[in-house]
């Protein structure tokens, strides 16, 4: 298993990115609005090659009684059809590290970087975005971390089937 690779200006963007950044501000205010609604509080938001805001989301699947409708599935939905050329060089800002089935839209729109509020709570599909191509930036940030393990706390259940482990709620 790989270590989260630090950023370095040979990397595939400009400027390293920060808790600063708007599409990570967008993505963690998504993940605020998502907690405040009773859902998982993970937030997600696209952003161009050029930094335009492409679409944003939370994730849903409480709120709607959705199967899919995880943070970055919802920023995919909300940016609305695009063409691949839209995705090109493009950063996907979650504020938790995505699970497998937001891994793998990553992968099929060829998102160039993938930039993870924490990865403390959940370790997802990182080793594979990797392994794909894809630039994976952990800013390890305790917002996130603490809104994430709130939610687990009060919501074990809603959490653990969210990732696919219902089992889990019950020990």
């Amino acid at each position: 298993m790989t270590k989260n690779i630090p950023w370095t200006p040979n990397m595939s963007h400009s400027n390293p990115p920060t808790s600063n950044d708007p599409g990570f501000k967008a993505a963690y205010q998504e993940a605020k609005t998502g907690f405040d609604e009773g859902g998982v509080p993970i937030g997600a938001c696209l952003v161009d090659k050029d930094g335009k805001i492409l679409g944003q989301g939370h994730n849903m699947r409480v709120q709607k009684s959705s199967a899919t409708l995880h943070a970055e599935i919802s920023c995919f939905e909300n940016a609305g059809r695009l063409p691949a050329s839209a995705y090109r060089g493009a950063t996907m800002y979650t504020t938790l590290s995505p699970c497998d089935m937001c891994t793998g839209a990553c992968v099929m729109y060829k998102v160039a970087r993938v930039v993870m509020g924490e990865n403390n709570t959940f370790v997802g599909g990182d080793e594979y975005l990797r392994q794909r191509g894809i630039e994976v930036v952990n800013l390890k940030n305790a917002e996130c971390e603490h809104l994430m393990k709130e939610f687990i706390k009060n919501h074990p259940e809603d959490w653990y089937e969210d990732i696919g482990e219902p089992e889990k709620a019950q020990q």
